[in-house]
């Protein structure tokens, strides 16, 4: 019988996916083998879909971390979200509901460069509103 939940081995699994299984078994006050089971079953179901890292983009040169709130005329939200796709400046990118139908996430060398990205977005047909926010220092 398992002993934890899947939240709390996620949690954990979100903070460093790198724990070693016997960290996380202790953690949680199971067995190696009964983690070892449960995160295959998680990705086996799809919870969990795929490991990634944390980066400093600032590390990397990248001055500015942007996410960018951006508006479509209806008929074009999906071509329009196939465009940035394509684009390589463009890390994540989220449908949403609230202030703005679209979120970006993107670095940049510097302000220059967010400028030039802007006006890029601006011309792409359907876009009727972009907001950028730069963000400033990640708390959590």
């Amino acid at each position: 019988m398992v002993r934890f939940s899947d939240f709390e081995l996620i949690k954990l699994l979100m903070k460093n996916s790198r724990t070693p299984y016997v960290k996380l078994g202790e953690l949680l006050g199971v067995s190696e083998t009964a983690i070892r089971k449960r995160i295959r079953k998680l990705e086996e179901d799809g919870v969990i879909r795929r490991y990634t890292i944390e980066v400093d983009p600032k590390k990397l040169g990248f001055k500015v971390n942007a996410l960018i709130g951006l508006d479509t005329v209806s008929e074009r939200f999906i071509a329009v979200i196939e465009e940035l796709k394509a684009m390589e400046e463009v890390l994540s990118l989220y449908s949403a509901s609230g202030d703005h139908m679209i979120l970006l996430e993107c670095w940049f060398k510097d302000s220059d460069e967010l400028t030039r990205f802007v006006k890029r977005l601006e011309s792409i047909r359907g876009v009727t509103r972009i907001c950028p926010a730069i963000i400033l220092e990640k708390l959590k």
